[in-house]
């Protein structure tokens, strides 16, 4: 999807998901998850081929791929459940023959909401261990005034992966790499080493900050470190499939790490110098970002927010 495409789609989302994870600001009856949600509901599922076979899908949360095989699709991530009907369709034109593996990027309900009905499908959810451990638990996450309840057994993870996973599917093979603690503590990359095709769930977002989810362990220090490992990843003609945001590239990558070194540098400063949150964000620490980072979904006083609890 453009740059020019994906920002106009997600403009509706922004003012309202920032206004209402801005501190201070008392949260309206519909939260952050209601409003994503019903954004996934009215968007239409784009379907845009890369390379290899690989194909991106938008429109239900955060970025999909899928790649047919012998025995139906595997898909990276699998969006929001509302979207099934839509999310669907565009499988079949893919092919028409069912799911064979989902891989889940990460826990949060954007990228994974869709596993029951994958798994009904055909699939095996493939997810890192604590990814899958996060599927049985109640969790409250306050940014998106939402608490997540257990998964139904068919929407758990089947296969695990510790540390590294090599997939050899249809005319691939797939390289799924655990990251230490960063956008949570369960996260995966997807390498198509065929393809060169780089996923990296939301340990990278392209044109936005991202959400940091220290319920379920992740950190500012971890985030970067993440964005140091998927720029190790990628060469330079890797195409970089972000957990939301368009498509990018290495050095989009490298922008990126910069972007959340400064911004660290910067809370830090402040929280040294005996700042409290409210007089940090007053500050502006994103200031010099903020035209191309903060304008879509995570605020710069939410995004700074999260970076003050890490430092």
């Amino acid at each position: 999807m453009k740059n020019a495409e994906f920002r106009r789609r997600m403009t509706s989302v922004a003012a309202l998901v920032a206004g209402l994870c801005a501190p201070g600001i008392a949260a309206a009856q519909q939260t952050p998850y209601d409003t994503i949600n019903a954004a996934a509901a009215a968007s239409e599922i784009t379907a845009t081929p890369l390379r290899g076979g690989v194909v991106l899908l938008q429109g239900s949360g955060g970025n999909m791929v899928a790649m047919p095989g012998p025995d139906g699709l595997l898909m990276i991530d699998d969006g929001i459940a509302l979207s099934k009907a839509k999310v669907e369709a565009k499988l079949h034109e893919i092919q028409p023959t069912g799911i064979r593996y989902a891989v889940n990027t990460h826990w949060h309900w954007d990228h994974t909401d869709g596993n029951v009905w994958v798994h009904d499908d055909g699939a095996t959810i493939i997810a890192q261990a604590n990814t899958a451990r996060h599927f049985g638990e109640t969790i409250r996450v306050v940014e998106w005034g939402h608490t997540f309840t257990p998964l139904p057994a068919g929407g758990r993870a089947a296969m695990l992966v510790a540390k590294e996973k090599t997939l050899a599917y249809g005319t691939d093979v797939i390289r799924l790499r655990a990251y230490m603690p960063s956008h949570t503590d369960g996260d995966l990359s997807a390498y198509f080493t065929r393809a060169d095709v780089l996923l990296t769930g939301d340990t990278y977002w392209n044109g936005l900050y991202p959400f940091i989810d220290y319920v379920a362990g992740g950190s500012i220090d971890g985030m970067i470190a993440a964005a140091d490992a998927n720029i190790a990843m990628a060469g330079e003609k890797t195409i970089v499939v972000p957990g939301h945001g368009p498509l990018g590239t290495r050095a989009d990558l490298i922008a990126y790490r910069d972007m959340l070194v400064t911004i660290r540098t910067n809370v830090a400063a402040l929280k040294k110098q005996g700042k409290t949150l409210e007089e940090a964000i007053a500050a502006r620490p994103t200031a010099a970002f903020d035209a191309k980072w903060g304008q879509m979904i995570i605020s710069p006083a939410l995004f700074t927010t999260l970076v003050y609890r890490g430092v």
